[in-house]
């Protein structure tokens, strides 16, 4: 099954392109039970992000396209090293282009870790630790003489090094696309904008609990001498470019929305008074936003 399924250095570059259909089956087979466990641990936690920044269908693309460039830099690296006839297997390299991607697309999310030092407790480590402590750890690994499979129990630390490169190559395309490219034009409204996600399949909207809609908070809304200040607690977000605001003249309401895969839609109550306010800033920390509108 190996043999025939696995990408096999040597055949992937003797026999291209009959052998390349090998490079996507490869990541769909695991070398035990342990090996697809972990993958799917590392997808649960950070694919979902990033499947809601590209798409469903756009999402598999890119993700077999990370698979992809791990198992040719893996392929390049064996065939090198008189490794070629050994297959390669796993997700790990598609796994390690998510991780590429999250890192560049969202650098101040924080990963609920579980830490075993004589007992088990949990801590919130910043993704620009976490990720790049791993990748360092592949490549200190790759350095010490074990990029490629060492018999049959081999990890080949390359396709993760080769498949994070890709994702966070992937990540930075992304960020350098204008808005109206990623996400559809801007609604004009009151004194401010709302971009909405474009890059979406229909089915996505209901492929997961909208988990923030079931009990929203109503936002908190302070007055300063020229500002108006709304607070809100919103959870299911990175950070300040998830969510946007608008004020609504004709209701006095600053209307609230975020988006990704758990969607919020709040109203602040503004007071009579407030005469079209301009929205300035939005802050994001810890569950809470607080958005500053000038008063006019």
């Amino acid at each position: 099954m190996f043999f025939t399924y696995g990408a096999v250095p040597n055949r992937l570059f003797d026999d291209f392109p009959a052998s390349a259909p090998t490079v996507v089956t490869s990541m769909f087979m695991h070398g035990g039970i342990g090996h697809i466990i972990g993958n799917m641990v590392f997808l649960f936690v950070f694919g979902d992000n990033i499947e809601d920044r590209y798409g469903r269908i756009k999402f598999l693309m890119i993700y077999l396209g990370w698979g992809a460039a791990a198992a040719l830099a893996h392929s390049a690296y064996a065939v090198s090293a008189g490794e070629g006839d050994t297959p390669a297997v796993g997700a790990s390299g598609a796994i390690s282009g998510i991780l590429g991607a999250y890192l560049v697309m969202y650098p101040r999310a924080k990963i609920l870790t579980a830490i075993a030092v004589f007992f088990i407790y949990f801590v919130r480590i910043p993704v620009l630790v976490y990720i790049p402590f791993w990748f360092v750890l592949q490549v200190i690994l790759a350095l010490i003489g074990q990029l490629g499979p060492a018999g049959e129990a081999g990890v080949a630390y390359l396709a993760h090094i080769g498949g994070f490169a890709a994702g966070a190559a992937a990540g930075l395309a992304w960020r350098g696309l204008p808005d109206s490219l990623k996400y559809r034009g801007p609604q004009a409204g009151g004194g401010g904008t709302m971009i909405k996600p474009s890059f979406r399949n229909p089915m996505v909207r209901k492929a997961r609990p909208r988990i923030e809609d079931v009990s929203p908070v109503v936002p908190e809304v302070i007055e300063g001498p020229d500002y108006y200040e709304v607070i809100a607690e919103i959870h299911g977000v990175t950070d300040a470019s998830d969510i946007s605001a608008r004020y609504e003249a004709e209701t006095r309401q600053v209307r609230i929305v975020t988006r990704g895969s758990r969607k919020t839609e709040l109203l602040a109550k503004l007071p009579e008074s407030a005469i079209q306010p301009v929205v300035k800033y939005i802050q994001y920390l810890n569950g809470i936003a607080r958005i500053r509108l000038a008063k006019q």
